[in-house]
């Protein structure tokens, strides 16, 4: 669940600093270690799952672990440190089947398996859009995409760029489902129709005209924009990986 792979990459070759991954396990002075990362990481997912992300703190986890805040910094630095791992920790659900030779089937079946990670970790979406971040299980992640667009003729940068926004787009879907869900979504449908028959719109007007079967009107987008996640990804994914023409980025 990683929104800047190309963040990631850049860190992973020395250009970001330290991260977590590349420190010790634990501390080497001090008392013998009572719990691992692990543990930790567990026990700070379960505290976000039941409270939500701002119930996580290094006292609150070393309270649930029955031990001291203090401990815990033998594991960890900083609170930062906590939520990274945490980040990768949900990473690790992901089922990675062969791919099929189908490199938009793959994505967005990858795509569905992000989407019911953040369902089950409602606090996960927040952090994929504002804090980008490249662990262990992110490059499990990062392998099984390039894996699965390795037939494709786009660059390293625009597949890096595709996983990118499939996660920041899923995550997107997944706060607007889980905000005030088909009531908000009802209730901005309403509007726009109520808005429309008033005749001061009349660009949007046309979009009343009843749409082809294959197609869908404004105003059901709008009450269920979720319901219509797999097209839209389809239609992101297929825009930025699309085979450019020889002119394409030349200047003018």
């Amino acid at each position: 669940m990683f929104a800047n792979e190309r963040r990631g990459v850049r860190m992973a070759t020395g250009e970001g600093g330290d991260v977590i991954w590349m420190r010790p396990e634990r501390a080497a002075a001090g008392r013998p270690a009572r719990h691992s990362r692990d543990e930790i990481t567990a026990a700070a997912i379960a505290i976000a799952d039941r409270e939500g992300l701002d119930a996580v703190s290094m006292r609150r986890v070393a309270a649930d672990l029955g031990t001291g805040a203090a401990s815990l910094y033998r594991y960890l630095e900083t609170r930062e440190d906590l939520l990274d791992l945490m980040t990768d920790a949900t990473g690790a659900e992901y089922a990675f089947a062969e791919t099929t030779g189908d490199w938009l089937a793959d994505l967005l079946a990858i795509g569905e398996q992000a989407r019911a990670i953040m369902r089950r970790h409602p606090w996960v979406a927040s952090l994929v859009v504002t804090r980008a971040v490249l662990g262990p299980n992110g490059l499990i992640l990062l392998e099984h995409v390039l894996e699965a667009l390795a037939p494709h003729p786009a660059s390293i940068a625009a597949k890096l760029e595709a996983l990118a926004l499939l996660n920041a787009a899923t995550a997107l879907f997944v706060q607007n489902e889980l905000a005030d869900g088909p009531a908000r979504q009802q209730r901005n449908a309403a509007y726009l129709h109520y808005a429309l028959v008033s005749g001061r719109h009349p660009r949007l007007a046309e979009l009343l005209t009843p749409a082809p079967p294959a197609q869908t009107s404004l105003p059901e987008a709008v009450a269920d924009p979720v319901g219509r996640y797999r097209d839209i990804l389809a239609r992101i994914l297929g825009g930025l990986l699309a085979p450019q023409s020889p002119a394409a980025g030349c200047g003018e």
